[in-house]
């Protein structure tokens, strides 16, 4: 039984029209909280002529997120509602609406910096997909290219993988491990590993839609 839905004015949100000979496009709503760098290298890979998916909605719960600015400007549509002063399972539920009402059948999370219900994320199992920047199993939650570093690792790297109410453990869809060198800060080594993410990502959903 899906929960009762805030009384919260939606936005008409119109899904860009796209035009392929003899193929239809799995639309995909994605989450972010910040400048959403993935989130621009699963839609630019999304303009390709070959890629199953088709990036119909991007939504955030930070007004101040900086993707948004580009997803506009790219003509995808948005959505925005700050989570502050709410219980998680009513933003939960005006985000799943906003996903709903742009048509979208698979959710990809990219730097959403916040926990999703375990009602929500069970709704959409199978659906809905994680990057994360360690290689799973090791270091799920935060700080994991210093942890990585700390550890003596030769590696970090990156994780596609499905969403389910445990963090970060869901099956995984995909891996690139990335060198760590002596003189690697986690400043360093994070920003080597987002360009693996952005390999990854893309691939990895069109995977998952594509099949």
């Amino acid at each position: 039984m899906r929960p009762k839905m805030p009384d919260i004015a939606m936005p008409e949100i119109k899904i860009p029209e796209i035009k392929i000979p003899g193929t239809r496009r799995v639309p995909v709503a994605v989450f972010i909280s910040g400048g959403g760098t993935n989130m621009a290298a699963l839609l630019y890979a999304s303009r390709l002529p070959d890629c199953p998916f088709a990036i119909a909605l991007v939504a955030s719960n930070n007004p101040d997120a900086g993707g948004l600015k580009l997803a506009a400007a790219e003509g995808v549509p948005t959505f925005v509602l700050p989570h502050k002063g709410m219980a998680r399972a009513d933003h939960d539920a005006a985000m799943e609406a906003a996903v709903l009402n742009a048509g979208a059948r698979f959710i990809a999370l990219a730097g959403y910096m916040r926990i999703l219900g375990a009602a929500f994320v069970t709704r959409w199992q199978g659906r809905m997909v994680n990057i994360h920047p360690s290689l799973l199993p090791k270091y799920t939650g935060l700080d994991t290219h210093a942890r990585a570093i700390a550890a003596g690792d030769s590696h970090g790297g990156c994780t596609v993988h499905l969403v389910t109410p445990d963090l970060d453990e869901g099956p995984v869809l995909g891996q690139i491990p990335v060198a760590i060198r002596p003189d690697d800060t986690a400043d360093t080594l994070a920003a080597r590993v987002l360009f693996a993410e952005h390999q990854l990502y893309a691939r990895c959903l069109a995977a998952l839609t594509g099949g």
